[in-house]
C-alpha cells in the first residue's frame, strides 16, 4: 500500500525540485528530502521506515511522468493522495 502524501509534504518536495506550487521546508526537512533524493534504492528503502510520505513524494516526482502534476494537485488541495 502506497503511503498518503500530505499537502505539506508535496509542497516541500515540489520546492526542492524547483517546481511551481511548493514552498520551502525547514532546514532539517530539507536535509531529509536531499538524502532521499541522493539515496540509492537500498538506502531509500531504509528511509521509507521513518519518512514514508517524503519517500513516496520524491519517488513520484523523480520516476512518475505525472508525478509533478500529481504533487501540485495534492499541494493545492485539489486531490488527496
Amino acid at each position: 500500500m502506497e503511503p498518503t502524501i500530505p499537502a505539506e509534504v508535496a509542497a516541500h518536495v515540489l520546492f526542492h525540485y524547483g517546481r511551481d506550487g511548493g514552498y520551502q521546508a525547514g532546514s532539517f526537512t530539507e536535509q531529509i528530502i536531499k538524502a532521499i533524493d541522493m539515496a540509492d534504492p537500498g538506502n531509500r528503502f531504509k528511509l521509507t521506515n521513518s519518512y514514508p510520505d517524503y519517500v513516496a513524494a520524491v519517488v513520484a516526482i523523480k520516476y512518475d511522468p505525472a508525478g509533478v502534476t500529481r504533487l501540485q494537485q495534492i499541494a493545492a488541495g485539489q486531490v488527496a493522495a
